[in-house]
């Protein structure tokens, strides 16, 4: 990886905003685009298929909208946000919390991922010197710039004492607009986030709600169904039958129709993005 050290005229430009901005800014690959609206994705390293399922629906959800996606490259959601970015063609920039040097890239088993990142025309950039080690101070050192340098934060699944709720914080000390996903009030996991709401977070059901807070047109996007799209009758009773997430043999049973045809039709409808199987169970993403 071709690693440079930034001249300040080429720092995002909303880093010069917050206190103690940055002296020097290692970068590698593409740098974003000034014009877009850069969105902050953190949460949990230990995400459920709850997390999983919303990371890789709002930002699907996203796609075609000049939006890029930050993250810390670290295990968890960080790393399925990447993902999400990639597999919709959104800008992703990855800031870890060590140098960028390949040697001590954090955590080495996402130094395919960062290769991936650069490949497809994202980019990497850190604070630290490039043969820097991760360290306990540096990523909140990461955090920091994350939270500074982009328009937003997007909080999913975050325990109470989460180090993830840290750039969140920062965010709100920086006047940017903190998001966050709602869960279930019995999993441990959206607590963090669940906080934030109660403090003035905004949240966020769907990438409507994203578009909202970065003040972009809200236009259908590859989540969302359009209208010109003729469902047959099986797949309308399929979603009508998915208000809420939906054992798969219980689904099954009420569909009332010969197996075959109705497994036909689910695989087909999960491969056109309307609904998805996690852990057993049938969900509606339309």
């Amino acid at each position: 990886m071709n690693i440079r050290l930034l001249p300040s005229s080429d720092f995002p430009a909303l880093l010069q905003e917050i206190p103690q901005p940055p002296k020097k800014l290692w970068a590698t690959g593409a740098l974003p685009d000034p014009n877009l609206k850069l969105l902050a994705v953190v949460g949990s390293r230990d995400y459920t298929s709850y997390g999983q399922q919303v990371v890789t629906t709002l930002i699907g959800q996203l796609a075609g909208q000049p939006i890029g996606i930050v993250s810390g490259l670290a295990l968890g959601i960080d790393a399925l946000a990447h993902e999400a970015a990639l597999s919709n063609q959104l800008y992703t920039l990855a800031v870890p919390g060590s140098g960028l040097d390949e040697r001590v890239l954090y955590p080495a088993t996402n130094r395919r991922l960062a290769r991936r990142i650069i490949e497809a025309g994202g980019g990497l950039l850190s604070e630290l010197s490039p043969t820097t080690p991760a360290a306990k101070w540096t990523f909140p050192q990461r955090n920091r710039l994350m939270a500074g340098m982009c328009h937003a934060t997007l909080l999913i699944e975050a325990a109470e004492k989460s180090g993830t709720l840290i750039t969140a914080r920062l965010a709100t000390d920086y006047n940017r607009e903190v998001l966050a996903v709602p869960g279930s009030i019995f999993s441990k996991t959206t607590r963090g986030g669940h906080q934030f709401i109660k403090l003035g977070a905004t949240p966020v059901t769907c990438g409507e709600d994203i578009l909202d807070a970065l003040q972009l047109d809200v236009t259908p996007t590859t989540g969302s169904l359009a209208p010109s799209v003729n469902l047959t009758p099986l797949e309308t009773s399929v979603l009508a039958a998915l208000h809420e997430p939906v054992e798969r043999d219980a689904l099954i049973r009420s569909l009332d129709r010969p197996l075959p045809e109705i497994t036909a039709t689910l695989m087909q409808m999960e491969i056109h993005g309307y609904i998805t199987l996690s852990d057993g169970y049938y969900q509606a993403l339309v």
